[in-house]
C-alpha cells in the first residue's frame, strides 16, 4: 500500500518551524518545537547539548564562522521489530539572515502558501526536507519495520557544520543516511566544498593627480582575480564525474567582499578581499588551500610590484569539504526502486556544487549518505525562498517507502 502522507499536517508543522527565526547560532528555540513534533510522531527523542569546546581542538573540525559556545542536538529513534540496519534522516535547523525585508513578497519569518508554495526563510533550506523526514516515520508501521530509524536533526550547517560533527563524534551514525537538502527530488551523490579565504593585496600610496607614482592596490587585486579565474578554468576542466562535470562549474571562486581605501583622492595602497574557494572531489581542505595560495603566488612572482610585495592569503572558518558515494551505491538503487514503486517521480543520480552534512557522514562518520529532498537549491539564501507543498508531500511518502522496504 502507498504510504498517504498528510498534506494538512506538513503545511502546519513547516509553517510552525518557518516561523521560528532559527539564524545559525540561534537554534535552541527551534531544537524545542522540532523535538516536540518528534515525540507527537511518536519517537522516542534524544536531546544532547554539546559544548563546542569538546570539540573544536579535533583534528577534523570543521569550523565556525559565527559566535557559539554549544551546539543542541536533537535524535529521535524507531525501532522496528524486526532485525535489519539502522536508517538515518538528517536536516539542519538553521538559516542564513533574511537580508533586505523589502526585498520579500512577504515577512520572510511570517510563513504564507501561495499557489501551492510555502514561502518563507528556511522553507526550501531545509525545513521542507525535515517535515518530509518527520511525516516520513509517522507513515512507518514499527510491527513492520526492520531496524531502526533515527531522525536527527542538527544545527550549525550553514557556518560549517559543527552541528552534524558534533553528532557523528557523539555517536550518530548509522548503514545509511538521507540528508534532505533541497535537491529537486534527484539523488545528490556527489558534491563539491569550499573554503572561506581572505586575500590582503598591498599596493603604493600616491596623490591621485600623480596617481603614476602610486601602484593601486584595486589594480594589483583585478590582476589577482584573472589569475584566480584561470586557475578556476583549470580545476573544472580536470572534473572526470560524469555528475559533477555535468554541472559546468563544480568548483566555483568568488570574491565576495572587498574593502580598502582611506581617501577618495588617494591610491589605494592596501586591499582585503574575502571570497570562497572550490574543493573538488578526492581533495581535502587543507590541499585546496595550498592550491588557492599556489595560485595567487605564481600569479605574484609574475607581476612587477606583488613580485616584491607579497599579497598574504589566510583560510579561515567553515572548512566545507567535498563527499562522494558510486552511482550505483545500492542506497541508490533502494531510493529509486522506492519511488518507483509508488509511482513518484525516479530520482537521478546528480551532483551539486556546495558543500553539506552529507561530507561529514561519509567521510568522518563511515556512513553512506545522499542527499534527496523537497526544494530547489536556487531559492535557498534568497528572497522569496519557498518550498512547493507538492513536493514535500512527495519526498516524505518515498521515503516512508523506502523505510518500510528494510532497504539501506
Amino acid at each position: 500500500m502507498k504510504p498517504q502522507a498528510d498534506r494538512s499536517r506538513i503545511e502546519d508543522d513547516l509553517a510552525g518551524l518557518v516561523s521560528i527565526p532559527s539564524l545559525t547560532g540561534n537554534e535552541d528555540a527551534i531544537q524545542d518545537a522540532v523535538a516536540e513534533l518528534l515525540i507527537d510522531a511518536g519517537l522516542s527523542v534524544e536531546r544532547q547539548v554539546i559544548a563546542l569546546s569538546e570539540i573544536v581542538s579535533d583534528p577534523d573540525f570543521p569550523g565556525i564562522e559565527v559566535d557559539r559556545d554549544h551546539l543542541p542536538i536533537v535524535a529521535a529513534r524507531l525501532k522496528g521489530r524486526l532485525p535489519g540496519p539502522t536508517r538515518m534522516l538528517c536536516g539542519h535547523v538553521d538559516v542564513v539572515p533574511a537580508g533586505d525585508p523589502g526585498s520579500w513578497s512577504s515577512p520572510p519569518f511570517q510563513p504564507e502558501i501561495r499557489d501551492g508554495k510555502l514561502y518563507g526563510r528556511g522553507a526550501c533550506d531545509m525545513k521542507g526536507g525535515l517535515v518530509s523526514a518527520i511525516e516520513a516515520v509517522r507513515m512507518v508501521d514499527p510491527e513492520q519495520l526492520a531496524g531502526e530509524v533515527i531522525v536527527l536533526s542538527v544545527p550549525a550547517e550553514e557556518d560549517g557544520g559543527s552541528g552534524a560533527f558534533a553528532a557523528i563524534r557523539a555517536g550518530y551514525t548509522a548503514d545509511a543516511c538521507i540528508i534532505l537538502e533541497p535537491t529537486r527530488l534527484e539523488a545528490v551523490v556527489a558534491h563539491g566544498g569550499a573554503i572561506t579565504f581572505t586575500i590582503d593585496v598591498p599596493g603604493k600610496a600616491a596623490h591621485a593627480s600623480v596617481r603614476r607614482e602610486g601602484v593601486s592596490a584595486l589594480d594589483n587585486l583585478h590582476y589577482l582575480i584573472a589569475a584566480l579565474e584561470a586557475d578556476e578554468s583549470v580545476r573544472n576542466r580536470a572534473e572526470t564525474r560524469p555528475e559533477m562535470a555535468a554541472l559546468g562549474l563544480p568548483y566555483p571562486t568568488i570574491i565576495g567582499q572587498v574593502e580598502g581605501g582611506t581617501w577618495a583622492s588617494t591610491v589605494m595602497d592596501r586591499v582585503v578581499a574575502h571570497g570562497r574557494y572550490g574543493v573538488t572531489l578526492g581533495q581535502d581542505c587543507d590541499d585546496a588551500a595550498e592550491d588557492l595560495r599556489s595560485a595567487i603566488a605564481a600569479a605574484a612572482g609574475e607581476h612587477e610590484f606583488l613580485a616584491e610585495h607579497l599579497p598574504h592569503v589566510s583560510v579561515w572558518g567553515g572548512r566545507f569539504g567535498s563527499a562522494s558515494i558510486a552511482s550505483d551505491h545500492d542506497l541508490v538503487a533502494s531510493l529509486q526502486s522506492a519511488a518507483r514503486n509508488i509511482g513518484a517521480r525516479i530520482p537521478a543520480p546528480v551532483g551539486a556544487p556546495y558543500g553539506a552534512d552529507m561530507r561529514l557522514f561519509v567521510n568522518h562518520g563511515a556512513t553512506p549518505t545522499l542527499m534527496y529532498g523537497p526544494g530547489d537549491v536556487k531559492w535557498a539564501h534568497a528572497a522569496n525562498e519557498h518550498v512547493a507543498i507538492d513536493e514535500v508531500v512527495e519526498c516524505a511518502e518515498v521515503v516512508a517507502q523506502w523505510l518500510g522496504s528494510g532497504a539501506q
